[in-house]
């Protein structure tokens, strides 16, 4: 998964979850709910109350004392289609989801 500007991920992120068990782990405030949100979102959640917000700009990294805000939100999903779940010929598929601030 590759997540920019998205909440608490305004730099371009790469997480990879590998065969097994994957734990996030951090002190409060560090991201770790973003990315169930991040997960949710890509794969078309519209409700904002779901993804802990009150409109769906609040998804895009709002800025802090230090870094302004930013005008959109990616995050990408790419989903092992090896046993070829999805009717395609590829063994990954990548999902995408982009909100800009303007709409």
């Amino acid at each position: 998964m590759e997540i920019q500007g998205f909440k608490s991920f305004p730099d371009r992120t790469k997480l990879s979850f590998h065969d097994g068990i994957t734990a996030v782990v951090g002190p409060n405030g560090s991201g770790k709910s973003n990315i169930a949100d991040a997960v949710r979102w890509v794969l078309g959640e519209q409700s904002t109350k779901t993804l802990r917000g009150g409109k769906m700009e609040d998804v895009i990294f709002g800025g802090t004392a230090k870094r302004k805000q930013l005008g959109f939100a990616e995050v990408s999903l790419v989903l092992d289609n090896s046993e070829h779940f999805f009717d395609l010929e590829e063994s990954e598929v990548m999902v995408t989801r982009r909100y800009y601030r303007s709409g």
